[in-house]
């Protein structure tokens, strides 16, 4: 398969990327600045450079050309203030969303934040945030031409992974490492049965293979 990742030099996607060259997939990575494309080619994916914030969707969509599956793993950051919160975590991810569609790639997933609310209140820049992952999440659940899957982790740290989680519609807040959110995606890929689901993601205990089988169930 060939993936395209929205966000290819974010500390998920390194990860994603590393794991679907091992497993034989051709990955390639969208970002922003071209000092970064060393560091994809290292994780065994493409650069494309590509800003996101500025793009039109036809350039997005050519970037998405001939890929099987899509991935919107970019993130305004933790430095980032209300407006790029906006600009990047809902504009971006649904101008990903409508290339993805116009290039006719179904296969899309989406890494969310577990709290995502459009109608989340607060004047902080992290409930600015959490409104706006919940509003690009709504807005990939209304395109019918997209069999999305959104994962919400939970905190995220940068422990080793176990390969062992919880994946459900609904966990319960806990912290989950970044190297098991990308073993997770890597494993959504595979499973096309996860397709219209919107599922949480901690620490647990279950293998992550068996993880998306079983929310997968017999779809």
């Amino acid at each position: 398969m060939r993936i395209v990742i929205a966000g290819g030099h974010g500390q998920i996607a390194l990860r994603l990327e590393q794991l679907l060259a091992t497993r034989g997939h051709e990955a390639a990575g969208i970002i922003r600045k071209p000092e970064q494309a060393d560091d994809l080619r290292a994780a065994g994916a493409e650069p494309v450079v590509l800003d996101l914030e500025s793009a039109s969707v036809d350039e997005v969509a050519a970037a998405l050309e001939g890929a099987d599956a899509a991935v919107f793993a970019a993130g305004a950051g933790p430095g980032s203030g209300t407006e790029r919160k906006d600009t990047v975590d809902r504009g971006a991810a649904a101008l990903f969303a409508d290339a993805a569609e116009r290039a006719g790639v179904r296969r899309h997933l989406v890494v969310s934040s577990m709290g995502a609310n459009p109608d989340h209140e607060g004047d902080g820049v992290f409930d600015a945030y959490l409104r706006a992952k919940g509003a690009a999440d709504a807005y990939v659940r209304s395109r019918s031409a997209l069999d999305w899957t959104i994962l919400r982790p939970g905190a995220l740290t940068n422990d080793p992974g176990t390969g062992l989680v919880r994946l459900a519609e609904s966990t319960g807040r806990d912290a989950v490492t970044r190297d098991d959110v990308a073993a997770v995606l890597a494993e959504l890929l595979d499973t096309p049965g996860t397709a219209g689901l919107t599922l949480e993601l901690i620490g647990g205990t279950v293998p992550v293979a068996e993880a998306a089988k079983a929310v997968a169930g017999g779809r």
